[in-house]
């Protein structure tokens, strides 16, 4: 999967911004006390690598890691500065809360956190959805097809 960059001053966060604020949730830092239940839901419903970043969002001051909740019940996440500095992601969202806006709303809130600390790019390392990623924020593919920070990751091997 590619990189991803995105600009952190392009008019398309505006738009990403406005079209977000329909998700009506509440989007919020995650705070310290909670970094069990969001890692352990995390990896529940992601991954262990996931867990992982997500473990290392919450040793960041701020927490780099954002929270969806509705009625006092966790329905996405979206980490920043987690593998590396600038970098967006990991992010996801309740598999049966998906459809409603809550993923744009995390990933809008994570890209205005990340301007208001000084950053001008964003880097969507291994990105997924790279069409999504394109049409709302305007994040283009950086053209270094070869290699990418994951590479040469150590793995879990089944025995």
């Amino acid at each position: 999967m590619a990189d991803l960059l995105v600009s952190l001053y392009s008019n398309k966060l505006d738009e990403l911004k406005q079209k977000a604020e329909a998700a009506g949730v509440t989007i919020r830092p995650a705070l310290p006390p909670e970094l069990h239940i969001v890692v352990d839901w995390v990896r529940e419903n992601f991954s262990e690598d996931w867990a992982s970043e997500c473990n290392v969002a919450f040793s960041r001051q701020p927490v780099a890691c954002l929270i969806a909740v509705e009625n006092g019940k966790l329905l996405g996440f979206a980490c920043y500065d987690t593998t590396a500095r600038g970098f967006f992601g990991p992010t996801g969202v309740d598999s049966a809360a998906r459809g409603k806006g809550i993923g744009l709303a995390l990933f809008s809130a994570c890209l205005q956190t990340m301007k208001t600390l000084g950053y001008a790019y964003a880097i969507i390392g291994d990105a997924g959805p790279v069409g999504f990623y394109a049409k709302t924020a305007g994040a283009i593919e950086i053209p270094a097809p070869d290699k990418g920070i994951y590479e040469g990751m150590l793995r879990r091997t089944s025995n």
